[in-house]
């Protein structure tokens, strides 16, 4: 396999999801020369506190709390929120969103995605809740919204806690509300490949009072005091060096969107018109990053399906990357532990099999989209004769 894009003269690295957006140097490293001037390196740092407050600000939500990673994220959220028994969730998302519940002891009951947002399906959920069900975790997948409103409306009825995986959604909004604000709470990640990062981190955000208190606890091993320990609670404390590179981000998230929206432009430009492939649109009305771009793949209309698309595209140093395949429920442990799971997951195991994330980011040139078209398009104009 080749490890390079050979069509790009002078490119050392292969082309891929992920490669991270990054803010001003001179700004990150201004910031971290006040780390080793003031040597406060965590635990509640001033970086820290003002990156909090300068999201809450951002997202128009009242507690932005910020978390060591995206995984510690969800788990400390569950479990401030007592959920146990059994909790619904897409299998549709990356396997740490199943693993936070399976972690702590609560069985994640798959529930099918709508076709046409890829979120969970609102339609399927009544019928997949049981007297042993505490809570919904919805997922904002590719930053495309969860149907809020109807989920807290069945959540409202049934007595269930709703928290969302917002991983996918910093920075879009939803009937002109920032993501960040519905549900319980909302948890983010803030790894290197999302569009808004700290290096690795995370966020829970809530407009709860109690709940952010009992969150801010728990993520300092359930201290609320020198001596005084209130919640079974974890290191989940982010470090100054990551707030740094955090606001240095945030003072660049126009042009890290700018630059994803050229690139999605030039993907809908340039692919347009090839059958077989429809990229997700995006609602113009709302905010996104448009950090994702997600083309669907139907194996008759192009001629290959998407496993030979995505080994032509490796072949030739474009990483894209099956965002997400399989889906949680034909992984560990859950294709053992649910082995009947599938029979309510159609929609998802058909939508796994087409799904196919091209390169994006503030990394990404126009140029370099153009010739990621130009491979896929080779290989469309290959197709066997029918």
């Amino acid at each position: 396999m080749s490890s390079r894009f050979v069509t790009e003269p002078g490119l050392d690295q292969p082309l891929h999801v992920g490669r991270p957006n990054l803010g001003s140097e001179a700004r990150f490293l201004e910031l971290v020369q006040g780390i080793f001037d003031r040597r406060w390196l965590t635990n509640n740092g001033p970086l820290v506190i003002e990156l909090e407050r300068r999201l809450a600000e951002f997202l128009a939500v009242k507690h932005c709390l910020l978390i060591c990673n995206g995984t510690v994220a969800p788990e400390l959220a569950i479990r401030a929120l007592d959920l146990r028994g059994e909790v619904l969730v897409p299998a549709m998302t990356f396997v740490a969103t199943a693993h936070s519940l399976q972690w702590q002891g609560i069985t994640p009951v798959f529930c099918d995605i709508d076709p046409e947002t890829y979120c969970i399906d609102p339609g399927r959920i009544e019928e997949r809740i049981s007297d042993a069900t505490t809570g919904i975790l919805g997922v904002h997948l590719y930053g495309r919204p969860c149907a809020t409103e109807t989920l807290q409306e069945i959540a409202s009825r049934r007595g269930l806690k709703v928290l969302y995986d917002a991983a996918h959604a910093f920075g879009v909004s939803h009937r002109g509300r920032m993501i960040a604000n519905f549900g319980d709470c909302e948890v983010f990640s803030f790894h290197a490949t999302k569009f808004f990062h700290t290096f690795e981190g995370g966020a829970i955000t809530t407009n709860d009072d109690a709940l952010a208190q009992r969150l801010a606890y728990m993520r300092n091993f359930g201290f609320a005091g020198e001596d005084d320990v209130r919640y079974i609670g974890v290191n989940g404390k982010l470090p100054e060096i990551s707030a740094a590179m955090g606001l240095a981000n945030l003072e660049s998230l126009d042009e890290f969107m700018a630059a994803n929206r050229r690139n999605l432009e030039a993907y809908r430009r340039c692919l347009g018109g090839t059958p077989g492939l429809k990229l997700i649109a995006y609602d113009e009305a709302e905010r996104n990053n448009f950090q994702y771009v997600i083309l669907e793949v139907d194996r008759h209309a192009f001629g290959h399906d998407r496993d030979t698309l995505h080994r032509h595209l490796q072949q030739r140093g474009i990483l894209a990357r099956r965002y997400f395949f399989p889906g949680c429920h034909r992984m560990e442990p859950y294709r053992t532990l649910y082995a009947d799971a599938e029979k309510h997951l159609a929609v998802t195991d058909a939508f796994s099999r087409r799904v196919l994330a091209l390169p994006n980011g503030s990394q990404i040139s126009t140029e370099m989209v153009e010739m990621i078209c130009s491979t896929i398009r080779e290989l469309h104009d290959s197709r066997p004769e029918p």
